[in-house]
């Protein structure tokens, strides 16, 4: 089999690899005679001392470089795929997919439906095992990649089967008690779907997964999101404030468990569930550390701690009159239905904080993939210019960060953010999931 051939897109200045004379264009073939898989095998092979590189120049002439270095010093080399590999796509059609919701027509990259454990190493990607080989296992141990994100969904071997349409994916468990025997740190989560994996089947799922702490540092549960596209696809049924109550008071009781036996709330309920259930969400200690962040367990709680922290130092430092010395602005915001009231509570302290300024907080409905989503992650700019056609906007427009794609400046539905500036007439500010931040883009820095 011939070895894989990475392209290098670049070489940092003042770098070992410049010293080499390795320039953007060649390619690397090999290291201590051993083809490269991927970045793992890559960053393995380059905290050695002494380096044999094997480089292609363009022209196809081939040179063996002796390298000697200090322990972890790096070469200096950008690749042209940071994973240095192709990506592996997901080959389940499970009933909870929300790629499978999406309408037709969105760009080619929003169909991709990754299930790659290096992207769960690199990028906290969740995967759900089905995917990985021994081999990838083998890896994993090998290098001590961790932690692996591991999407579970539930412990019941067959209904797992069920829930993502493949006949080995109860096998595939099997595979987090060699992660678990080989230390590797891992996290999981919980695609909770009514009358499928809810109650007995969670309870047993949250049982099961605690035989893994302390190597299993948590597990979020998060409700199911339901687009309205859906027609052909399994039929499930939105969580109500009651089935949101059961859930809390199930991995309530389960965290009361763990704690005393770990130190830790081990299960943890996604921002969501609060909400639906109408109830105040926990104080920052349940948390253990914020570990869930990207699965919606503790944004709002850290966004509101991180808030209150800026606004109490402000309101100490201002002074008499001082705060009537800000200067008159109107300021927009706008967010999804889940977050709004709270972004609505912190608008209305700081506008009493600085009574000079006036920031209009606006909900925005969920009306391309359907009024059942309501995370402002999935908000599409088209949603956003109608419902705020005609709106005072004032000087500026904030927009969460999470409504773009990492890195762009695009919304899902390819409307870029300078369309939308041009099309309401304002300045767009794309702000941080940051309580501090949210302050400083308002009023300024301190």
């Amino acid at each position: 089999m011939k070895e894989k051939a990475h392209i290098i897109e670049k070489i940092v200045p003042g770098s070992i690899a410049e010293e080499m004379e390795i320039e953007a264009g060649d390619k690397l073939l090999q290291m201590n005679g051993e083809d490269i898989e991927d970045i793992f095998d890559y960053q393995f092979y380059v905290e050695d001392e002494y380096l044999e590189v094997l480089i292609q120049k363009p022209d196809g002439e081939e040179w063996l470089l002796e390298i000697d270095k200090d322990m972890d010093e790096d070469l200096g080399i950008v690749f042209e795929n940071g994973l240095m590999d192709e990506y592996r796509s997901c080959h389940n059609k499970c009933i909870f997919c929300f790629i499978d919701q999406m309408p037709k027509g969105m760009r080619e990259t929003l169909y991709f439906k990754d299930d790659d454990s290096r992207l769960s190493f690199l990028q906290g990607n969740y995967v759900t095992l089905t995917n990985m080989s021994e081999k990838d296992i083998n890896r994993i141990i090998k290098y001590h990649l961790s932690p692996i994100n591991v999407s579970f969904q539930t412990t019941n071997p067959e209904l797992r089967c069920e829930m993502l349409h493949n006949r080995f994916a109860g096998d595939a468990l099997k595979k987090v008690d060699t992660l678990y025997e080989a230390g590797i740190r891992m996290n999981g989560q919980i695609v909770l779907c009514k009358g499928v994996n809810d109650g007995k089947e969670l309870e047993r799922s949250i049982s099961d997964l605690m035989k893994y702490l302390p190597q299993l540092e948590s597990v979020s549960v998060v409700p199911v999101g339901l687009s309205k596209y859906r027609d052909g696809l399994y039929p499930l049924e939105p969580f109500n404030r009651e089935d949101a109550t059961e859930v809390l008071e199930m991995i309530h009781k389960a965290q009361k468990t763990a704690y005393a036996e770990y130190g830790i709330h081990f299960i943890h309920a996604s921002d969501e569930w609060y909400v639906l259930a109408g109830q105040n969400l926990p104080e920052e200690e349940n948390y253990d550390g914020y570990l869930q962040l990207e699965n919606g367990v503790g944004m709002l709680r850290l966004l509101l701690n991180e808030f209150e922290e800026e606004y109490n130092i402000r309101k100490r430092n201002l002074q008499g009159a001082a705060a009537y010395e800000t200067p008159h602005k109107v300021i927009s915001m706008a967010t999804g239905k889940l977050a709004y009231h709270f972004i609505r509570e912190m608008a209305d302290s700081l506008m009493i904080l600085y009574p000079n300024i006036k920031i209009n907080v606006y909900e925005i409905t969920n009306h391309f993939f359907g009024e059942k989503i309501t995370v402002s992650g999935l908000l599409t700019g088209t949603d956003i210019l109608e419902q705020l056609k005609g709106k005072e906007l004032g000087e500026r427009l904030l927009l969460p960060q999470n409504v773009l794609r990492s890195g762009e400046r695009v919304f899902l539905d390819d409307l870029c953010v300078n369309d939308l500036e041009k099309a309401l007439q304002v300045k767009l500010d794309i702000v941080k999931s940051s309580g501090q931040e949210f302050i400083e883009t308002i009023v300024g820095s301190n």
